[in-house]
């Protein structure tokens, strides 16, 4: 299968490339820089919100796939965000490419009906515009019914870890373990990614990873 995945270079993205790479599929990690994230998967340098390069890189592509992130350089990232997400789609849209899998947030999920981890008192306001900037693409993806679109959130604290191959997968809940905690690792996270872009579970929703 030949994977275009954006954000390649990312602390997500790049564990995506590897989970991916050494399940024999074919990548081509797209990221500003043009690195390559594992040895041997073939690199390219393209911005995610330029639309005409978005439609040159996946053309050709079974499945594309997004680990951007909002801008981390200090400036108002939810427009931008949102932009980048609306130029992925018309890319995929203009190459007749059918299915997008998309790196989520945790802040939109939900720990009661009705109310998120962003309405929880204290959520960090540090963090508060990237995880609006992550609602906001996902509430774009749910206006969309003519791509197979699948958003992936992870637990509320993702990092660098282990692969276990261990994990539990939900939908808009925030999963929490026995303690109330809700973590995974960037490596069992990118397992689950990897499974739904092999196997569609989750079309037109939002699923969730979490142990």
């Amino acid at each position: 299968m030949k994977v275009v995945l954006f954000g390649a270079t990312g602390m997500i993205g790049s564990r995506i490339a590897t989970e991916a790479s050494a399940r024999g599929h074919q990548v081509l990690a797209v990221s500003r820089s043009g690195q390559s994230p594992v040895p041997g998967v073939t690199a390219t340098a393209a911005d995610a919100s330029d639309l005409a390069k978005v439609t040159e890189v996946v053309a050709g592509a079974d499945v594309v796939a997004s680990a951007c992130v909002p801008p981390r350089d200090g400036t108002e990232p939810r427009e931008p965000f949102l932009a980048l997400n609306r130029a992925l789609v018309e890319g995929v849209r203009a190459v007749g490419v059918r299915r997008l899998v998309v790196v989520g947030g945790a802040g939109s999920l939900e720990v009661a009906p009705g109310r998120t981890v962003l309405d929880q008192p204290g959520f960090p306001e540090t963090v508060l515009a990237e995880a609006l900037a992550h609602r906001d693409a996902l509430d774009f993806y749910r206006t969309l019914d003519d791509l197979d679109w699948t958003y992936v959130s992870p637990a509320a604290d993702i990092a660098p870890g282990p692969r276990t191959g261990h994990f539990r997968l939900g939908g808009d809940r925030l999963l929490t373990d026995e303690h109330g905690n809700s973590r995974i690792s960037a490596e069992d996270y990118a397992i689950a990614f990897v499974d739904e872009l092999e196997t569609p579970a989750h079309p037109r929703a939002r699923m969730s990873v979490a142990y």
